[in-house]
């Protein structure tokens, strides 16, 4: 039985199991033309950020599809910059104005430093005036979701993190498991890491099923229960990594891959500076 195309939140709300990034695709264009062809592919799950500078373009792609709005699910992300109560309000609204809707589907909270309690009472009054539908988190490590979640009147309904076979987080699914909180994955092809897609399990289970490496990854993460996120510009891979709907890997070939978990990433979110690294470095407005 092949793994469900969308998963059930913790708040009721339905998200499709995978969908589509455009983290580092430029706003010159090259994010309209890749949403409108993953749109036309099959996608119904885009993931954008005030910080990746392309809401404009992700609107508009959603918006001259014709496909009808409810069954296109957008997710953006506050920035640091808007953390806060107050401008956290500023914040969301300046991104359903760049995104050209009326609701965003999930809103995240891209980088958990600062007023984090301060910007997500601001989601959830922003949910309770029907601007935006679920709220999430992103980058909360088990220490920093200990942190900062007892303080919130609402459990996230996600958490958006670096998660791969190479970096399966089990401490925070442990943790996330026990208020149904749902994992997305952000590089969950591990950057296009040769060593994860040239792994002699994946290249064997490719061989196998007729699949290329990545699809077995994405097929390994969609079992696991994980939302993903790939990303690509080019329109046979956009279509590719959506194609794994159609065969299942066996329990043994699962318990196996997850033999591949090093335990380690590429992104450590509780690293001293991170979070004035990462303001100095993006700034969604003067």
């Amino acid at each position: 039985m092949a793994s469900a195309t969308s998963i059930l939140l913790n708040d009721g709300n339905t998200i499709p199991a995978i969908g589509f990034g455009v983290f580092m695709v430029p706003n010159d264009g090259s994010t309209y033309a890749a949403v409108t062809e993953a749109l036309r592919a099959g996608y119904r799950h885009i993931d954008t950020a005030a910080a990746y500078f392309n809401e404009e373009e992700v609107g508009r792609a959603v918006k001259d599809s014709g496909i009808p709005r409810e069954e296109i699910f957008v997710t953006s992300k506050l920035w640091l910059q808007d953390h806060g109560l107050e401008a956290a309000r500023k914040g969301i609204d300046a991104s359903l104005e760049k995104l050209g809707l009326d609701y965003i589907d999930l809103y995240l909270i891209h980088q958990p430093y600062g007023d984090v309690p301060g910007a997500w009472r601001a989601m959830e009054e922003a949910r309770t005036a029907g601007k935006l539908k679920s709220l999430g988190v992103s980058n909360m490590t088990p220490n920093i979701w200990k942190s900062f979640v007892p303080q919130f009147d609402t459990v996230p309904a996600v958490n958006q993190v670096e998660f791969n076979p190479f970096f399966q987080q089990r401490e925070l699914r442990e943790l996330l498991a026990k208020d149904k909180v749902v994992l997305e994955a952000w590089f969950p092809l591990g950057h296009g890491n040769a060593q994860l897609l040239k792994n002699p399990l994946i290249t064997a289970l490719a061989e196998k099923y007729h699949k290329n490496a990545g699809q077995i990854v994405l097929r390994f993460e969609v079992q696991e229960g994980v939302v993903i996120l790939p990303k690509s510009t080019n329109p046979s891979r956009i279509a590719s990594n959506l194609d794994i709907f159609n065969f299942e890997l066996t329990a043994g070939e699962m318990e196996q891959l997850r033999g591949l978990d090093t335990g380690r990433g590429t992104h450590n979110p509780e690293t001293p500076g991170m979070a004035e690294m990462l303001l100095a470095n993006y700034k969604v407005h003067d």
